[in-house]
């Protein structure tokens, strides 16, 4: 089954944090290498308040293969907890073009290997673009349910 047909995956890098730890936790949501995939891999220069500078770290994927894949990583690091409590959110967290939102706290995945929610802006920022055929709403929330109800 195709539950998406793009994922993006974002997160920033502050001047107070080491960018590698970051970025290796960044990388750690790929069971695959970027480079040898062909994967478009952007790192991008910004700056916040106060003129802090913030590096920006995204990835997407478009190719079914991979997206499959990478569905199969997070599911695998995701506790039934974390899943059931998608599965609660699953309305709140799907807008209206059918994209589906997580983050996950960043400080716990790059100290713990651990994919936790979260509503912070300290966090990776997942997007799932669901494949709903025809595209309605109730067809991509079943979808969803489909892929975070798997064992």
């Amino acid at each position: 089954m195709k539950y998406a047909h793009l994922i993006k995956l974002t997160v920033f890098s502050y001047e107070n944090e080491i960018s590698q730890d970051v970025l290796d936790a960044f990388l750690m949501f790929f069971p695959f290498n970027l480079e040898d995939n062909k994967i478009a891999f952007r790192k991008t220069n910004a700056h916040g308040f106060n003129e802090s500078k913030i590096k920006i770290f995204e990835a997407t994927l478009t190719k079914a293969n991979l997206i499959k894949q990478f569905l199969n990583n997070l599911l695998k690091n995701l506790d039934e907890t974390q899943k059931n409590t998608i599965l609660q959110q699953v309305e709140s967290r799907l807008d209206k073009n059918l994209d589906f939102f997580l983050r996950f706290d960043k400080d716990l995945w790059i100290n713990e290997n651990k994919l936790i929610l979260t509503d912070s802006g300290r966090c990776f920022h997942l997007r799932i673009s669901v494949a709903a055929f025809p595209k309605k709403r109730e067809i991509a929330l079943s979808i969803v349910r489909s892929l975070f109800s798997e064992k």
